[in-house]
C-alpha cells in the first residue's frame, strides 16, 4: 500500500469491493489525490464521504486511465476492454484488491503464511466455507474471506489475527496473487469448465487466468484434482509447487458414497449436509489442504455433518402444496445445471435455465436430456431462445415437457403446471442474472418470493469473518 504513495492513482467500479479498497487505502494513505471512476449514482454517494482528495467521473476511457501510474479495479470489471488494454500499453497498471492484501501479507520468505486459497468453475464457496468450519472445530481461529461475499480488504487489520485464512478465488482474482508476487501457503483447485468467457474473452485465457493462483503465484503446496483431466496434467509440471491430490485412492477420495483416507474407511457421506455428490468430493479436497497444513484431517472429517449449507447453491427453500422449491440462483453455466439435476434424479423436477448470453455452448446439456432428462425444463432470459431451440428436437422425441418463459414468475407457473402438484422446481439457470437481475442473490430472493417464502430467510452466508 505504500508503493502507492506519490503516485497517480485511481479506482476503477464502487461495488462491494471498490469501496474496501478506498478505505484501506484511505487508512493508509489519507491524503492521497484519488480519481474515481464509476456512475453517475455511485458518484453522489461518493461525493457524500465529504473527502476533499477523492474525486468521481464516469469516463473510463483508455485516455483517461492512462493518465494514472496505477488503476485499482473491481473484479469484475475485465482487464481485457480494448480502453484498459490501450492504458496498460501506455504504462498503467491494473491492479485488485486482493493483489493489495496479499502485497500487505507477504513473509520474509515471500509466502503469505497460513493463506489457503480456494479456486474452481464449480464448488469453490461451498469448499471455502467447509473448509473454515473444520478449522473452526479443530479450535482453530480462522478467517472465511474472499470472492464469498467479503472483500480480503475489509479484513485488512482484523481485531483477531486468525491461525488460518480460507479465501475463495474466481477467475477475476486468481491473477490478482501471482500479480502480487506473493506465495499462498496453499492453492486448491476443484476442477475447470468453460465459464466467463465475456470477462476472459476465450475459453482458453478463462483456463490460463484460473490457473495463474498455481502456475504464477507458485504455492508453496498445490492440491490439485486427479479426476479433472485438465489438472491432472497440469500436476506434473508443478516443479515449485508441492502437489497432493484429493479423488486419488492413496489419498481422501470416495468409493460411492463412502469417504475413504487411502485404504481407511473414514466415514458414509450420504447424510451429510452436501447437496450432490461433486460437493462431497470437495470435502476430500478440504481434508487434504488440512492435512497440507500439517493438521490431522481424520477427526476433523465428521464435523462436516454440522455444516451448514451455502444459500443459492442447492439451496432446498420449503415445500408448498406438495412441491418443493430448490435454489441453485448461483449456476452460471450449463455443467453446474446438469450437475444439479443429477442431484434430484430421483425425482419429479422441473428445472427452470437460461439468463444472461454469455455465449457458453448447451450442446453437451441438450445431448444430456436424451437420456437423463427430468419431466420439464422451461427456459427463460436472453439465452432462453437459443437453449430452447437445441432442445426441441429432443423434446420432440417425447422425453420431456419444454417450456419457453418470458419472465421467473412465469417460468415458475409452467414448472408447477407440468409437476401437476408433485415433485421440484430447480432454479439452475446456468447463466449470469445480468439484465433481468442485480446478481445471483437477487435472482434467489426472488425466486424464494415467487414460491410464498421470506427472501431474508435464505441469504445470510453463515461463517463470514473471522471466528
Amino acid at each position: 500500500m505504500a508503493s502507492l504513495d506519490g503516485r497517480k492513482v485511481a479506482l476503477w467500479g464502487w461495488g462491494r469491493e471498490g469501496r474496501a479498497a478506498y478505505r484501506a487505502i484511505r487508512a493508509r494513505l489519507p491524503s492521497l489525490p484519488l480519481t474515481l471512476f464509476c456512475s453517475t449514482a455511485e458518484a453522489a454517494e461518493a461525493a457524500a464521504l465529504n473527502d476533499a482528495n477523492l474525486v468521481a467521473e464516469s469516463d473510463a476511457s483508455a485516455a483517461r486511465l492512462s493518465a494514472f501510474d496505477v488503476v485499482v479495479k473491481s473484479p469484475g470489471i475485465s482487464p481485457y476492454k480494448p480502453e484498459a488494454v490501450a492504458a496498460a500499453e501506455q504504462g498503467t497498471r491494473f491492479i485488485g484488491g486482493t493483489a493489495l492484501w496479499f502485497a500487505e501479507h507477504a513473509g520474509a520468505d515471500g509466502v503469505a503464511a497460513d493463506t489457503i486459497c480456494v479456486t474452481g468453475t464449480k464448488g469453490k464457496s461451498t469448499t471455502t466455507a467447509l473448509l473454515a468450519h473444520l478449522l473452526r472445530a479443530g479450535g482453530h481461529v480462522t478467517a472465511l474471506a474472499g470472492n464469498i461475499g467479503l472483500p480480503l480488504l475489509e479484513a485488512l487489520e482484523p481485531d483477531i489475527a486468525p491461525e488460518f485464512w480460507a479465501i475463495e478465488l474466481s477467475s477475476y482474482q486468481t491473477g490478482d496473487v501471482a500479480q502480487a508476487g506473493v506465495r499462498p501457503e496453499i492453492a486448491v483447485v476443484l476442477n475447470i469448465f468453460p465459464e466467463h468467457l465475456d470477462w476472459h474473452g476465450s475459453h482458453e485465457r478463462y483456463v490460463e487466468d484460473k490457473l495463474k493462483l498455481v502456475t504464477q503465484a507458485q504455492p508453496r503446496i498445490a492440491v490439485l484434482n486427479a479426476n479433472d483431466p485438465r489438472l491432472a496434467q497440469l500436476g506434473a509440471t508443478l516443479s515449485a509447487s508441492d502437489v497432493r491430490w484429493f479423488g486419488h485412492r492413496d489419498g481422501w477420495h470416495l468409493r460411492e458414497d463412502d469417504l475413504y483416507r487411502g485404504e481407511a474407511f473414514v466415514m458414509d457421506t450420504r447424510a451429510l449436509p452436501l447437496p450432490g455428490r461433486h460437493n462431497r468430493g470437495n470435502l476430500c479436497a478440504v481434508l487434504t489442504a488440512i492435512e497440507a497444513l500439517g493438521l490431522d484431517a481424520v477427526p476433523l472429517a465428521p464435523h462436516a455433518a454440522s455444516f451448514r449449507p451455502l444459500p443459492h447453491r442447492l439451496q432446498t427453500i420449503g415445500t408448498r402444496d406438495g412441491i418443493t422449491y430448490v435454489n441453485d440462483s448461483i449456476s452460471t453455466t450449463p455443467h453446474a445445471s446438469l450437475a444439479a439435476l443429477d442431484c434430484f434424479a430421483s425425482r419429479r423436477v422441473a428445472i427452470l435455465v437460461g439468463g444472461h448470453d454469455r455465449g457458453l455452448p448447451w450442446e453437451d446439456f441438450a445431448d444430456a436430456m436424451r437420456t437423463h432428462a427430468p419431466v420439464a425444463i422451461v427456459t427463460m432470459g436472453q439465452n432462453g431462445p437459443r437453449i430452447h431451440a437445441l432442445l426441441e428436437p429432443v423434446a420432440a422425441q417425447g422425453g420431456f415437457v419444454l417450456g419457453e418463459a418470458v419472465d421467473l414468475d412465469d417460468a415458475m407457473a409452467q414448472a408447477r403446471a407440468a409437476l401437476g402438484g408433485e415433485g421440484v422446481v430447480l432454479l439452475s439457470p446456468g447463466a449470469p442474472s445480468f439484465g433481468a437481475y442485480r446478481d445471483y442473490v437477487a435472482r434467489g430472493r426472488h425466486f424464494a418470493e415467487l414460491a410464498g417464502f421470506d427472501p431474508e430467510m435464505i441469504s445470510t452466508i453463515p461463517g463470514l469473518g473471522i471466528a
